[in-house]
This record gives C-alpha cells, structure tokens and sequence, in this order.
C-alpha cells in the first residue's frame, strides 16, 4: 500500500495478512513513517508489536525483517534517523529464533549513507535493479526455509576428488576445542548440529543467521590433511554476511566481499550467488582464488590439520566441497 507506515501496518495485520493463515512473513518498513516525522523509537515500538501480534497468531511462522532502505534527508529521511531505525531493528529481534534480520540497507547505501541513484532513481523507489538485488537478497534464507530450491544437488566431483560433505549429513565432522583443536564430539549421520546452527540441506551447508547477531563459531572435519592438495567448493552470502573457510587451521576469509571485505575490489563476485574458492596448498603454503581471482597468492599453513567452515554473522551457504591430494 503506497504510503504505508507501522502503525497503518500494525492496524491492518490481521485482517490483511494474517487471516490469510501465511507460511512466512517478509516485513520491509519504516520508510513512510520518518515522512511524517515519526522518531526512530516510535518505530521501532511499531515493530515490536507487529513482531508480536504475529508470534500471538503463529508462534513458530518464520519471519523475515529487512533492514530500511537508504534514501535521502531531500526526502525527509536522512541517513542518521534510517541508521537509528535499523540499529533499533536489530536490538528489537535479537536473541529471536523465529525471526531473520537481513541487513538489505548497505546493498544500497552509498559513502554518504544515501540511496544510490544506480537503483534508487528517485532516491526513494527502487528501479527495476534495485528490485532484484532485493530478491537476490532474499533468496537464500527463503532457501533454507524449504521455500525455494527444494531439489537435492545431483553433483558429482572431478575425477580424482573426494567430497568432505555428503550432501546430506554431517558424517566426517565435528566440533574442536578452538585453542587445542582437540575434538569435542562428530556429528555423523546428524543433518544439524546440536545448537542448529549448521544445517545440512539439498546438497548445502547452511550456517545459518545467529539470533544473536553474531556468533563465532567453527565446524570442523575430523579429517586431518597433511599432503599437498587442492580444494575446491562454493559459497554464497547474504548481504554484508561474515564467515571463513580454515586452512588446517589458518583462516581465509569468506564473506559477501564487496560489502563485509576484506577483498573488496573483485570484479568476477556475484552479490548473494554462488562464488567458487579454489585452494591449492603445496610445501604449506595456500594459493587461494575467487572465482579466478587471487585472494590470497601465499597464506602460510601449518604442515596438517583439519579443514574448518566459520559461522560469524549473517547466512553463509557452502556446497560441492571436494578435495584432491596431491603428492
């Protein structure tokens, strides 16, 4: 509804969405209500209550809130109040499991904290670009919701590779002690972990958003390598998501890099797609690459370990991890 704010939103919850008995709720406001000069606060109280009258309906339907979008003070929504509003957001779900906070407002900010005119012409409605960043934002959390590609991944490694995850569990990995490394208990024949952070699913790895915010915590083959080898999987990130692929121990840093770092200048990335790493370890050094291009020419790594994935902040995905060692 053109126009709309929180408090028109929270008015016609029931009626207009949740009569309609939903299987997830995708929530993007606030916008409108800084055009009435309404505080941050006052918004953010909205939310609260619309988050709450859908927990009193359904106490177990997902729910996606988005960050709001940049705009422009020339629209009466400068940048520090729309800062204030998703700051706000982000303190209102936290520790929520029911609900995903995708951080959907440094997709479009510029320098200034202001839409970029590339997707915000008006510098308040996305164009059709703009439209689709979105979409691509949200496609990987309606994907572990079972939403959208519901289709187990049918794909085979190169000859001479062996898969270090089996598609649909986590035989083969485990948690370890992050100082010692000592093993704390494998998951196999488990498709989460204990905590349901690492989700198995359709061929994906799935770490998925903390309701914290942000956790660091480390999966870890019970595997150890030794030999020289190649490495090769792919990942995809929410927008600004942090995460990190460990190199017998030694971290390369695996985020949605244009916006999280700390290679920010890749021409071949594909914003909330899949992105291939390729990791060639030889005499313990690590040759690591983003779709072909170098992240790392010589990360040094120790003579053996296992391999790790990091769950940070944000939804990281991983797929297709295969391995080949070389003499």
């Amino acid at each position: 509804i053109s126009g709309d704010t929180t408090r028109g939103m929270l008015i016609r919850l029931r009626d207009d969405v949740l009569v309609l008995n939903p299987t997830a709720v995708v929530l993007l406001m606030g916008t409108n209500d800084l055009e009435e000069n309404a505080e941050p606060e006052t918004i953010a109280g909205n939310v609260k209550l619309i988050l709450a009258e859908i927990k009193n309906h359904n106490a177990k339907i997902p729910v996606i809130v988005c960050q709001v979008f940049p705009s422009s003070a020339t629209k009466k929504r400068p940048a520090d109040k729309i800062k204030q509003i998703n700051k706000l957001f982000a303190e209102v779900v936290k520790g929520d499991a029911q609900v995903t906070l995708v951080e959907t407002w440094p997709l479009f900010a510029d320098e200034k904290g202001d839409a970029k005119e590339a997707d915000f012409p008006d510098l308040l409605h996305p164009n059709q670009g703009g439209y689709a960043k979105w979409a691509k934002s949200l496609r990987p959390i309606l994907a572990t919701l079972d939403f959208l590609e519901t289709a187990d991944d049918d794909f085979q490694p190169e000859a001479g590779f062996v898969s270090l995850f089996n598609g649909k569990d986590f035989t083969g990995w485990g948690f370890r002690d992050q100082q010692t490394m000592e093993s704390k208990g494998n998951f196999d024949g488990k498709p989460t972990t204990t905590d349901g952070r690492y989700i198995a699913k359709h061929g994906r790895v799935v770490v998925s958003t903390p309701p914290e915010g942000r956790r660091v915590q480390q999966l870890w083959t019970t595997r150890e390598f030794s030999k020289n080898f190649v490495m090769k999987l792919e990942f995809r990130a929410t927008p600004n998501a942090d995460s990190g692929v460990f190199i017998r121990k030694p971290q390369l840093q695996c985020r949605d890099y244009p916006l999280a770092g700390p290679y920010k200048n890749l021409k071949l990335y594909k914003p909330q797609d899949w992105n291939e790493l390729v990791v060639t370890v030889k005499d313990n050094v690590a040759h690591c690459t983003c779709n072909g291009e170098v992240l790392e020419a010589a990360l040094a790594v120790p003579a053996s370990g296992p391999i790790g994935l990091e769950g940070d902040s944000g939804q990281m995905e991983y797929r297709r991890i295969r391995l080949q060692e070389q003499p």
